[in-house]
């Protein structure tokens, strides 16, 4: 109060050391990327792939040139509006590469010829009909083309030319109806067909003749990408498996909503389940290209890359379930992951070696039979299959350990001799009961028994805390020993999953030798 009637001041005091919220700190504008930080990410969008520059120039290019019909004055006064159809011919054909421009092509050429002979057809039938039956004339026709064209582009044979539907419609449609109004709708319709395949000719050139991007060339660069993919993803795993020595990691539903940052391996294994619809779209824009580059034959086996792929993907299924087993709850310990450590290791170092091998000889379009390379891994995997049948015991060496201790504590107690230990008292001056005698025993393998516990890896600690426990219900003990003994089969279902990684890899070898005797691979036989 500072003494006036009906007024109240407070004065606050705020320490020195007052901590500012993290909200009070960060600037109003967070949400909004600084110019120079767009200006980064734009730079590294386009240093990651340099054809993106290319190709947006390359469109500029066409767009100017198709411009100057309209620029100047005599190429307009030949097509008038009209021309501005080869802008839109331009902006809708021109694609990434030059497989995806031919076909985009093919389909707007025909979706264009069919609707602009269809539009001269019906125009004709509405100038020799009555006036007042013209409009119904042309409606039919609209109702007609819009009706038909839909349904078949749903026809599962015909989804490829999907495109092309669509241009028979609007096309129709913007040439009838115009036509109708302006007068003279056949000049119309032909002038539009004309503008349309002079854009369509500015794009094929500009885009075949200035820094191709070939879809062929991608298609060939994604598969080798993607078989040293699977071998690095394949090796970071099996050796961060290995290296596991339970330390502390973060927690699994944080990692999976980020998709494990810290695993490049998981990403690259994803992608590769990923690359389905672009190898299959890639495939499909090869086929429109003409020969070229180092695929200098006609009717190219592009469809065999595909294949190569989707057997590429079923061994990336493999990698991701040894992913699955490197980040399940229950984990084998970390000793009895050293006891098949080195079998693991070269069986996984044999197998990336293979893949290398196979991603060298598709990308120099040279094939060496892998007979070599591909015994070496097979006698890797008969070495990790003979050693996990000869040391199967450690696999269920919870179960025998648990009852062998039990009877080790039972013939070591029974095994103590009084009259020992009365004779070892008298010689210390101290006497010992036959209970105190095996309260020491017993005191003695339970600690004995918990050390021991303390080398595996989750449960047994937990197994340790119940039974430290006091008020722990004794049913959860079975059960608990029951999971420390699954997590030491955790890891025959890692060995069995790298032992059908390496199974698989037969069909990939099979599949690429067809790639390069179709491909017409330079052939080189090793030893």
């Amino acid at each position: 109060m500072n003494g006036k009637k009906g007024s109240i001041r407070i004065d606050m005091f705020l320490p020195s050391n007052n901590v500012v919220t993290e909200s009070a700190k960060k600037p109003i504008t967070e949400d909004s990327p600084s110019p120079s930080k767009w200006v980064y990410d734009v730079w590294e969008f386009a240093r990651q792939d340099r054809n993106r520059v290319t190709f947006a120039l390359k469109v500029g290019l066409a767009c100017v040139l198709v411009s100057l019909l309209i620029l100047f004055r005599a190429p307009y006064d030949i097509f008038g509006t009209n021309i501005i159809w080869s802008i839109l011919t331009v902006a809708i054909m021109f694609e990434y590469t030059v497989g995806a421009t031919f076909n985009r092509g093919f389909n707007r050429a025909l979706g264009s010829v069919l609707a602009g002979v269809f539009a001269i057809v019906v125009i004709e039938v509405a100038m020799f009909s009555s006036p007042s039956a013209e409009p119904y004339i042309i409606g039919f026709s609209i109702f007609l083309v819009g009706a038909v064209t839909s349904f078949m582009k749903l026809w599962p044979s015909l989804v490829p030319y999907e495109y092309c539907f669509r241009v028979i419609l609007f096309t129709h449609c913007l040439i009838i109806v115009s036509g109708y109004r302006m007068g003279n709708p056949i000049r119309t319709a032909m002038d539009r067909l004309y503008s349309i395949a002079i854009g369509g000719l500015v794009t094929v050139l500009v885009n075949v003749f200035i820094c191709p991007i070939w879809a062929g060339e991608q298609l060939h660069n994604e598969l080798v990408n993607s078989f040293n993919c699977l071998a690095d993803s394949l090796e970071e795993c099996v050796k961060k498996y290995l290296s596991n020595d339970d330390s502390e990691h973060p927690d699994f539903s944080k990692t999976l909503m980020d998709n494990f940052p810290d695993e490049p391996a998981f990403r690259k294994s994803q992608a590769i389940l990923n690359s389905s619809a672009i190898l299959d779209s890639l495939a499909n824009s090869a086929k429109w290209e003409p020969p070229h580059g180092r695929f200098n034959h006609f009717f190219y086996p592009w469809a065999e890359y595909v294949k190569v792929g989707n057997v590429l993907r079923h061994c990336a299924y493999e990698v991701m379930a040894l992913h699955g087993c490197l980040h399940s709850e229950i984990q084998a310990p970390y000793t009895l992951r050293g006891a098949f450590q080195s079998e693991i290791l070269d069986v996984t170092n044999q197998a990336a070696e293979l893949l290398h091998s196979l991603a060298k000889d598709v990308n120099n379009m040279k094939w060496n039979l892998q007979t070599s390379q591909l015994k070496h891994v097979h006698v890797s995997t008969e070495r990790l299959q003979h050693s996990i049948d000869l040391h199967s015991y450690l696999f269920m060496a919870i179960h025998e350990d648990n009852s062998a201790k039990a009877q080790l504590k039972t013939n070591r107690v029974a095994s103590f001799n009084i009259k020992d230990f009365t004779k070892q008292s008298n010689i210390t001056g101290k006497t010992t009961t036959p209970s105190e005698v095996l309260t020491q025993a017993e005191s003695y393998h339970e600690v004995m028994k918990r050390q021991q516990r303390r080398l595996h890896s989750w449960p047994s600690m937990e197994v340790v805390d119940c039974e430290d426990g006091r008020n722990v219900v004794s049913d959860m003990i079975p059960m608990m020993r029951a999971l420390e003994s699954t997590s030491a089969l955790s890891l025959a279902t890692f060995t069995s999953l790298l032992i059908e990684f390496v199974a698989r890899l037969d069909r990939l070898v099979e599949a690429v030798e067809k790639l390069s005797k179709m491909a017409r691979f330079k052939q080189q036989i090793t030893n």
